[in-house]
């Protein structure tokens, strides 16, 4: 039947202790010690490994300023969409393949200059005073190191370990398209000048020397070819954000392990930049230049006519008196004239202004509408903002991969285009009819001088020709004057805040302290989970705070490790500190007696959970303290199945318990004397097939009366009662029952064992005895007994198998020095 007692069993168990766990930590130190070195040194060599990384930045701001020469009647202002727009551009453009491939090229960086160091290859860039120059039209070594050695101040030694390689590559970087060549010879040895043309199958091109520069001769300087493509790559990584503070700034950044290198690049990427965004800002300008040159070579071959027609007329006229005649008339008519050639370009401009947008998508080439004297804003704004459109889309088809970010920009082209259009129209009809009015004034004016002598007709006509030529040719100049003044005063709306320099620091990376406060991180936790792994799945008893948390028993006494090579630790050793712990023992018994008034002769049985928690240990010393106190003692082995105590006094066990309780003996016959005084043997005997039955039998009763009263205390060594019963059949005639747990061997589990026997009070006045103990924080394992202790369990058939443990390396180790110690003693 279930009984209540057991429901408290229920609520018992072990939690985790924080503090044992704390001290264990401490414990292991040289552990601890010995990750945080190995991973400190692990640290210090990743960071020896490494090159070390620093960053350079570059600061622009994009303006939207107007050109200080532009005007009202200039009319030849170019909208770029202002600064929002701009700044996108730019970042845009910054970031794109095209314009980090134009500064790659410039600056050559798919050469590489590279110093040897102890673990890697350097980028000495910018600290050698010499340069490669190379042929771009023939093929340089690709991937390869070239050895570059100055001998002396002109020559240097030229090196190219080609190793097994039969053929290697050749890259061409006038077109970015790659070759191979056949190679004879592991390596390529020779002597050259600097500044002199060197033709290799394999290099082709110059080193050039700076003399500005000091030379280090016999300095081993490697050369490598990278592909272009791949440089490309590497750069167009630039970083490039804008100022949340100020969006028309643009902060330019670049990391890299060559502080000169990225200097270099960072002010040639915004120079590239600068020049190719003033080129389109005066690509207005520069239309309408070409557009007013082809006009005025026209016009100008016109006036020459035109004025060697008149100088005849006057070297055979007397023209003085013509001009009196007709002045007010021809000064009309020539006005006139000037009015029509004006209509007349402005319908030229609009008839080509719709020829070319009809026929063609690119609008960046129209000149500005002002040279042709149209001043329709509507007109104007038009075209500005198409060249500007046009001129952005043709940057966003090398910048932008998805289509449809740029299909967008075509759809408003195409709505500007038409808007144009018809506004092309509605002028060329205003124009028409202005055209048709300035028509008939002329001819009203052309009727008058029919009036006049044919010879003043004839200087009219020729001067009439002649004024509107050169008029015409002098407006011109005018607009081309304009045009260049507009272009000069030109500049670009990106400007340098902060180029880049180098004025030291800047360094990024790897961060070193980081390595090393990772590596104690690691150091630290890796035997930290160690230990914690250990403790988790350490099932084992090891504190007596571990024995007070599973148990109400109490505890008596604490054992400290055996200190001598049997088990008769307290008679070889009787002052040392494991004996004292037994005079304890020997206390708390006797105060316990008197506690419970108990008189006559003391019987104490020592039992445990399993063998190998040093029962026969302690069963031996226990009663060897209270004979060296005077007190008559004898131990009696009772382990029927697995005998062990008679070798420590070395007698055999030919008779013992078992002789008597099957009346083969008398007690006094099996009653072993010892060598230590008033202490006395009875062993277990021969291996009985019945042990239990024995020990149930009225003679085992009889044999406890006897012995009463020969002795004062009689020491029963039981089996252990968590896999036998033999014990609990023997626990009535003990006084005092006492519990056997052994430090880093009992498992938690097993005490539950012995809680439930005392709850059910089939064990009475229980103690535990904490056996083995090693006051160590990580609770250290070699205990070494000196006799094999039984393994109880599996297999009750053979009774108790053996279950000695080989003794550890550490074990040995210490036996042997304790030997030697004892010999030089």
């Amino acid at each position: 039947m279930f009984d209540t007692k057991d429901i408290k069993l229920l609520g018992e168990g072990a939690s985790f202790d924080v503090k044992g766990f704390l001290v264990k930590l401490l414990g292991h130190w040289k552990i601890f010690l010995l990750s945080m070195s190995i991973t400190i040194y692990w640290a210090y060599h990743v960071n020896i490994r490494k090159e070390s990384v620093y960053g350079m930045d570059a600061s622009i701001v994009v303006k939207d300023d107007s050109n200080p020469m532009f005007s009202n009647n200039t009319s030849l202002t170019f909208n770029w969409g202002g600064t929002s727009d701009k700044v996108q551009t730019v970042i845009t453009t910054l970031r794109s393949r095209s314009h980090n491939e134009k500064v790659v090229d410039k600056l050559q960086y798919y050469i590489k200059y590279l110093r040897k160091g102890d673990y890697f290859y350097s980028d000495a860039y910018g600290s050698i005073p010499y340069k490669v120059a190379i042929n771009k039209q023939r093929g340089q070594l690709a991937n390869m190191l070239i050895k570059i050695k100055p001998v002396s101040n002109t020559e240097f030694d030229f090196e190219v370990d080609f190793g097994e390689a039969k053929e290697v590559m050749l890259y061409h970087y006038a077109d970015y398209s790659s070759s191979t060549i056949k190679v004879t010879g592991k390596k390529f040895t020779s002597r050259f000048k600097f500044n002199k043309e060197i033709n290799l199958p394999f290099f082709n091109g110059q080193v050039t020397l700076d003399s500005s520069k000091p030379l280090t001769l016999n300095e081993e300087i490697y050369v490598q070819f990278d592909d272009f493509n791949s440089t490309v790559a590497a750069y167009k990584g630039i970083g490039v954000n804008t100022d949340p503070k100020a969006l028309s700034v643009i902060v330019l950044d670049m990391q890299g392990s060559n502080k000169a290198r990225l200097v270099e690049y960072l002010n040639s990427t915004v120079t590239i930049l600068r020049e190719n965004e003033l080129d389109s800002k005066n690509l207005f300008a520069v239309n309408t230049i070409r557009f007013i040159d082809s006009t005025l070579n026209e016009i100008e071959g016109q006036l020459k006519n035109t004025e060697s027609d008149l100088k005849k007329f006057r070297k055979t006229t007397n023209v003085y008196e013509l001009e009196a005649g007709g002045t007010k008339l021809s000064e009309e008519i020539s006005n006139l004239d000037l009015e029509q050639d004006n209509i007349k370009r402005k319908l030229s401009y609009y008839n080509f202004l719709k020829s070319y947008l009809e026929k063609n998508t690119d609008y960046s080439k129209l000149p500005a509408p002002a040279v042709a004297g149209i001043d329709d804003p509507n007109v104007i704004a038009s075209v500005s903002k198409l060249i500007q459109m046009s001129i952005e889309r043709a940057e966003k088809t090398f910048t932008v991969k998805n289509p449809k970010l740029y299909n967008e920009l075509d759809s408003q082209m195409e709505s500007l285009k038409k808007v144009l259009l018809n506004n092309i129209e509605s002028s060329k009809n205003v124009l028409s009819i202005d055209l048709r009015s300035i028509n008939s004034r002329i001819k009203e004016a052309e009727g008058s001088i029919t009036a006049l002598p044919d010879k003043e007709q004839d200087y009219i006509n020729i001067s009439r020709k002649y004024d509107l030529k050169e008029k015409i040719y002098s407006t011109f100049l005018e607009k081309r004057s304009e045009a260049d003044i507009v272009k000069a005063a030109s500049v670009s709306d990106i400007e340098f805040i902060d180029s880049a320099k180098d004025v030291g620091g800047g360094f990024r990376g790897p961060k070193r302290s980081i390595n090393y406060v990772l590596a104690i991180i690691v150091g630290f936790f890796l035997p930290f989970l160690y230990v914690l792994i250990i403790a988790l799945s350490d099932t084992n008893i090891n504190t007596t705070q571990e024995i007070l948390q599973l148990t109400k028993i109490p505890i008596i006494g604490v054992i400290g490790k055996k200190n001598s090579e049997n088990n008769l630790s307290v008679f070889e050793k009787p002052k040392s500190p494991l004996a004292e712990s037994f005079r304890a023992v020997r206390s708390s018994l006797q105060f316990l007696s008197k506690k419970q008034n108990l008189e006559g002769t003391k019987i104490l049985m020592l039992t445990s959970s399993i063998s190998g928690e040093g029962k026969s240990f302690c069963s031996i010393n226990l009663a060897t303290v209270f004979a060296m106190s005077d007190k008559k003692t004898v131990i009696v082995g009772l382990d029927l199945r697995k005998p062990k105590i008679f070798g420590d006094f070395k007698v055999d066990n030919n008779l013992g318990v078992v002789n008597y309780l099957v009346g083969q003996k008398t007690a006094n016959e099996i009653i072993h004397k010892s060598h230590i005084p008033n202490l006395d043997l009875i062993t277990s005997g021969p291996i009985p097939p019945n042990p239990s039955e024995l020990l149930m039998s009225d003679a085992m009763s009889e044999l406890i009366a006897e012995l009463k009263t020969k002795y004062e205390y009689i020491i029963l060594d039981t089996p252990p009662v968590g896999l036998v019963s033999d014990a609990l059949e023997l626990s009535h005639f003990a006084d005092a029952t006492l519990y056997v747990v052994r430090q880093a061997f009992t498992k938690r589990g097993m005490l539950s064992v012995v809680n439930e026997k005392h709850l059910r009070g089939e064990l009475k006045n229980v103690s535990i005895i904490f056996n083995g103990f090693q006051n160590k924080a990580k609770y250290g394992y070699g205990y070494g007994y000196g006799y094999g202790y039984g393994a109880y369990g599996y297999g009750y058939g053979t009774y108790y198998e053996e279950d000695r443990k080989p003794k550890t390396l550490k074990e040995k180790i210490l036996d042997k020095l304790n030997l030697f110690n004892k010999k030089n003693n």
